[in-house]
């Protein structure tokens, strides 16, 4: 072989693998995970906390619905009680589509850190176990996971329908 077709071998072996680095990269740090559908929900839990409040959210898959509570986080002595504030039983279908377009795999192993000069803030949490056994885990403190607060606004939503 001649020294010109060793470059041109080398050099498309040299691309191969940072095709292959690429792809292996971009699927660590979250990039094709939205693309994966949610097809059934065991439970999902949302905890917001401030200042001055704690609310948690909590959705149960329940056959072909699913219960939705909000629930106000009190402080009492050395124990939290979660006091339901609202809820409702919806659809399950609803649910997953709010979870999906809300793109909630990605959100796995999302942390948000707080802003360097940012005093105050919201927090969150959220632990889901999805499509069986599937568990998805995110957190941060005023810095959030794309379209946390559609997934926000969208069970705030749901709570307030009759």
């Amino acid at each position: 072989m001649n020294r010109n077709h060793m470059k041109k071998i080398f050099a498309l072996l040299l691309a191969a693998a940072a095709m292959l680095t690429f792809t292996s990269v971009a699927q660590t740090c979250g990039t094709g995970k939205a693309s994966q559908k949610i097809e059934s929900f065991e439970i999902v839990t949302l905890r917001l906390s401030g200042m001055r409040f704690t609310t948690e959210y909590e959705i149960v898959m329940k056959g072909k619905d699913a219960e939705v509570v909000e629930y106000a986080i009190r402080y009492n002595k050395n124990e939290d009680k979660r006091v339901p504030e609202r809820q409702t039983v919806c659809s399950a279908d609803k649910i997953l589509k709010l979870l999906n377009d809300c793109e909630l795999v990605s959100w796995d192993g999302f942390h948000g850190k707080h802003p360097k000069d940012v005093k105050d803030g919201i927090m969150f949490s959220l632990q889901a176990t999805v499509n069986g056994d599937r568990k998805i885990r995110a957190e941060g403190s005023e810095n959030f996971p794309k379209h946390f607060r559609e997934l926000r606004d969208g069970l705030h939503a749901i709570l307030s329908q009759k």
